[in-house]
């Protein structure tokens, strides 16, 4: 552990100082802080981590504090999920060229997923989702990846970095993208060519029209997702001022509703939202935004941990079906009143009611259908 404090900076004291007027029931007095001493982690579920770069923004930028504006806010909810275990372990430090970063944060994240810590990424640009990746590479793991993101990023004959890395991500080798799930993308930003390509590749995309009118669809892509990204993009402009981009968007309420879905999953290890630039906000709104985005991750994992095995059936209501002449069963979780529907291979896969209700009438879910496809 101790190796890996030459990639970190630990928090500034003077964010826990009595300036602030942190109260017993706020964050601040309830997470373990890496000040001075770096904190023991045995017991602990979410590890905070720090990331300063941004050069793959394209702005070569001199560096910003967005992780200590995210801290802030985030410091101040109040502790509700005392279940949750909670570090901060500080910031990786800025390396002399982008690529020195991404190896320092894949180390970092790297040695966090090896303790079996589940990983916050907060600031950096998007093409920090690389270093994300490579740490699973690191690990020789497989993942299943999601992104939300109002963009796909896979503008090859962009010379910024945090346009393309999906390129590399999705096509380099080794690949360990095992599936790739988009969601809110907004049409008018993607070719319909990069769509068809994604199809082919049956990848997962879901534009945010789609993810807005039916929300509760996307709760069964985070369950089955390894790593998360988040670009502030994704979240409209009224309800995330530091997002320039694009007017339109998910709401506030909405972004925390999918990151609460992510919370809930015991698949998911990493998860960065990315994309802040603190001289864009608006009195600190889209920090605030970040921070409860946060919370309601926390507040997933504390029910995810309520959450039975699939082998301990009695927990679960099953219901046997049949459609289009293929039996399958399905499962509903009594502590979560989620679904889970059996593939041909006799194996489970994360689903919901709707994906039940539509093989009642006979009809073939078209969440069974793709994940037949991609077998």
């Amino acid at each position: 552990m101790l190796d890996l404090l030459e990639f970190l900076e630990p928090v500034p004291v003077d964010i826990l100082s009595e300036d602030e007027g942190y109260t017993d029931g706020q964050l601040a007095k309830h997470i373990l802080i890496y000040t001075e001493e770096f904190p023991e982690l045995d017991s602990v579920d979410i590890v905070l981590l720090g990331i300063k770069e941004t050069r793959g923004n394209g702005y070569f930028e001199p560096e910003n504090d967005a992780v200590q504006k995210i801290r802030q806010q985030l410091y101040r909810l109040h502790y509700w999920h005392t279940d949750v275990q909670i570090a901060d372990i500080g910031t990786v430090k800025k390396g002399a060229t982008l690529q020195d970063s991404y190896a320092a944060i894949k180390t970092v994240i790297a040695e966090m997923l090896r303790l079996k810590k589940t990983v916050i990424l907060l600031g950096g640009s998007h093409d920090i989702t690389l270093a994300q990746y490579y740490a699973y590479i690191a690990l020789n793991q497989q993942v299943e990846a999601t992104c939300i993101d109002a963009m796909i990023d896979l503008h090859g004959e962009s010379p910024i970095r945090s346009e393309n890395f999906l390129m590399e991500m999705l096509t380099g080798e080794p690949n360990m993208v095992q599936h790739y799930n988009h969601v809110a993308f907004q049409s008018y930003y993607v070719h319909p060519r990069m769509l068809e390509t994604m199809d082919k590749l049956r990848f997962d995309c879901y534009r945010v029209g789609a993810v807005t009118e039916h929300i509760e669809e996307m709760e069964p892509v985070f369950r089955n997702t390894h790593m998360l990204s988040v670009d502030i993009s994704a979240i409209k402009h009224s309800d995330s001022p530091a997002n320039k981009r694009c007017p339109n968007g998910l709401t506030g309420i909405e972004a925390c509703m999918l990151t609460r879905y992510a919370g809930m999953s015991n698949q998911l290890s990493t998860m960065g939202i990315y994309g802040y630039r603190p001289q864009d906000d608006a009195d600190d709104l889209t920090a605030m935004q970040i921070a409860q985005m946060l919370w309601y991750f926390i507040d997933g994992k504390s029910r995810c941990k309520q959450e039975a095995d699939l082998k301990q059936r009695h927990d679960f209501n099953e219901f046997h079906t049949t459609f289009t002449e293929l039996e399958t069963i399905f499962l509903q979780s009594k502590k979560t009143n989620r679904w889970w529907m059996q593939m041909p291979d006799k194996k489970f896969i994360a689903c919901s009611y709707l994906d039940y209700v539509k093989a009642s009438n006979n009809e073939i879910p078209e969440r069974w259908l793709r994940v037949q496809e991609r077998n």
